[in-house]
């Protein structure tokens, strides 16, 4: 199974919890994490490499600065946001799907099922995290077609021959650079505008599962309310995005268990 993730030296111990819950859950045999970076030294990656399960092997690509040469960076967002949406074009010819993760989210299910999910013909599946009237304020915003989603980009499976024909970096640059004053979450901003329509929808509350989705789903009157028991049963993977981290002393929420029963602890955190 590949898996993908874009990664400065910051945020090696996360990955290394995350790449620990796939090896406990993720059901595969044998995982390749191909990993992007601009920076990473050679101790940085034998640090990886070590930390790592038997069954994952690392390979790592250093991205170009030139690659990206006249897009737009940001004062929370360097030039790394760009990786995941260029990977297509980034990573071997002879790769043809790969899972995308951000290093902040763990597995506590099979990905299986996930893996080989049939994308329609469209180009990757993702989640989103908006409902329908914040999708229509995002598609306004962003001057996207008519019933564009908005896309979370942290978890993307990615059919990779598709998307080198499909992405033009390009076009990304010139998006990029025309709308920048829009931008709040740039790469999914840029991935949901250009791309969203491209986009096979898929349940959130399974492959990409957060505190907050999990809250918001549970006090909305039309919807049956959501329990751990269901989540480790159905859940395949949380993300634990934005501020709310297991990790922080300031965490407020319920999946925080799954962190600590598949992750690797870290230091806390202020």
């Amino acid at each position: 199974m590949n898996l993908l993730f874009a990664i400065d030296r910051t945020f090696i111990p996360l990955l290394h919890s995350c790449l620990h819950s796939i090896y406990l859950r993720g059901g595969a045999e044998y995982y390749v994490a191909h990993i992007l970076h601009n920076g990473l030294t050679p101790e940085d990656q034998h640090r990886i490499c070590a930390g790592a399960a038997p069954n994952i092997s690392c390979r790592f690509f250093q991205v170009s600065p030139a690659l990206f040469q006249g897009f737009p960076t940001f004062k929370r967002y360097p030039s790394e946001i760009y990786f995941r949406l260029a990977a297509a074009h980034i990573l071997p010819e002879h790769l043809d799907r790969i899972l995308y993760l951000d290093a902040d989210t763990i597995v506590i299910n099979a990905l299986s099922e996930f893996y080989a999910l049939d994308l329609e013909g469209r180009s990757f599946a993702a989640c989103t995290h908006t409902g329908a009237l914040l999708s229509a304020f995002n598609r306004l915003r962003l001057t996207a077609p008519s019933g564009t989603p908005y896309i979370n980009t942290g978890v993307i499976l990615m059919d990779l021959q598709s998307l080198r024909h499909r992405v033009d970096l390009q076009a990304i640059r010139d998006y990029a650079n025309r709308y920048k004053h829009r931008l709040w979450l740039p790469d999914q901003d840029i991935l949901s505008a250009l791309y969203g329509l491209d986009a096979k929808i898929v349940d959130t509350l399974r492959y990409n599962l957060s505190d907050r989705i999990l809250f918001l789903h549970n006090t909305d009157p039309t919807e049956l309310r959501i329990e751990q028991d269901w989540v480790e049963e159905n859940a395949v993977i949380i993300h634990y995005f934005g501020r709310n981290k297991p990790w922080k002393s300031h965490y407020r929420g319920s999946l925080d268990v799954f962190y600590h029963r598949y992750g690797l602890p870290l230091p806390p955190q202020k």
